[in-house]
């Protein structure tokens, strides 16, 4: 099959997902559940926990995953200081993501042990997300080189990447990396959840590289290592985003949202969306009856700021994308793909400039106000 044919199909099953996903949330029931946890056992996790509300956290100095860890651009004391500036804002949790090529460095596992140890130190814990279907679908250990100029996320890596996904015959070779995780990190308190796969199956920025079968193989490949993980049996909850068609009949969309919300100790979920259709999601997933966590969301200006006091109010888990304007350059829209953006272009994630001050004060007061609330609420409960 040509890229041009593949390309043409995943597009047409996107397109179609979505569509699915635009009936009403009325038209299906909740899917079956296949979790490990009981609804009752997640409803205990969430008393103890709170409310989380934090951010999709990459120190400012590095542009995916492997920077983050790897000699030469690990960077504790950017992280300590961005952290701090998080706990500032009334955050209480990071969504964190590692890579399987880290597996292969002697000090992975002490290096996120001691992001671990401070983002405990301000108070944070953390959400891990082990793999992930978005962005660049190859990489390798070593420089990583420069982000290109005007492009949104232009430097982040999926893991496993389309020469692992492409051959199924491959994947056994990614479960010592999560099961090496899980033995080293499974029972500890400053991990608050497992996100096991980010978006397995999303559409490639550049479709002429992505994976053959890409749509089927995420789904495939999402259901394997939710295997792999409630075999480890943690003590943290496991879940994986829907990202599909959350704020209608989701279980209509993608095939994949069966396997998130059948098999999710916990719901998590995107969104990008306006106020009425982030409520009309948080409404619809409710019915699942366990504690929700939107992992992704904030996105100007369609999912601005002041959505925080949604999340607060209807006591939801809550976790920007990014924190401070860095290597990643979230701060540029998706659309900077098709259209290189320019540095006066408005921002479109991201709250704080390198040095800490605020991109838009106003925001951060919000924020702020809105964490404060979600505090309040989790005590009150």
């Amino acid at each position: 099959m040509s890229w041009r044919t593949d390309a043409a199909l995943q597009f047409a099953r996107h397109g179609l997902d979505m569509a699915k996903g635009a009936y009403p949330a009325r038209w299906t029931a909740p899917v079956v559940s296949q979790a490990r946890w009981s609804a009752q056992r997640a409803r205990e996790w969430e008393a103890h926990h709170g409310v989380l509300v934090g951010c999709n956290f990459t120190p400012s100095t590095a542009g995916n995953q492997l920077e983050v860890f790897q000699d030469n651009t690990y960077d504790p004391e950017t992280i300590s200081r961005e952290l701090g500036w998080a706990a500032e804002l009334g955050m209480n949790s990071i969504r964190l993501f590692t890579h399987h090529l880290l597996h292969e460095l002697p000090y992975f596992h002490d290096r996120l042990d001691e992001i671990l140890a401070i983002a405990d130190s301000h108070g944070i814990g953390a959400v891990l997300v082990p793999f992930d279907g978005c962005w660049r679908n190859t990489a390798k250990l070593g420089p990583q080189g420069n982000p290109v100029p005007g492009l949104h996320n232009s430097m982040w890596l999926q893991s496993p990447g389309k020469e692992i996904l492409s051959d199924p015959r491959r994947w056994h070779t990614l479960r010592p990396y999560l099961d090496a995780l899980m033995e080293r990190f499974g029972d500890d308190r400053r991990i608050q959840v497992w996100d096991l796969f980010n978006e397995p199956n999303g559409p490639e920025a550049d479709i002429r590289s992505a994976a053959a079968q890409k749509y089927r193989l995420g789904t495939r490949l999402l259901d394997v290592v939710f295997d792999w993980a409630q075999k480890s049996d943690p003590s943290q909850p496991l879940t994986a985003g829907v990202f599909v068609g959350a704020s209608g009949a989701a279980e209509r969309a993608d095939p994949i949202n069966r396997i998130m919300l059948g098999r999710s100790d916990i719901i998590s979920f995107h969104s990008y969306k306006p106020r009425h259709r982030l409520v009309a999601t948080i409404d619809h997933l409710s019915a699942y009856q366990r504690p929700l966590v939107c992992t992704e969301w904030m996105g100007r200006p369609n999912s601005p700021v002041d959505l925080i006091e949604v999340f607060a109010e209807k006591r939801v888990g809550c976790h920007i994308w990014g924190l401070v304007d860095g290597r990643t350059q979230t701060r540029y829209p998706w659309s900077s793909n098709w259209r290189r953006a320019t540095p006066d272009t408005p921002w479109f994630h991201e709250l704080l400039h390198r040095d800490g001050s605020p991109y838009d004060p106003r925001e951060v007061e919000t924020f702020m106000r809105g964490a404060r609330l979600a505090r309040n609420v989790s005590r009150d409960t």
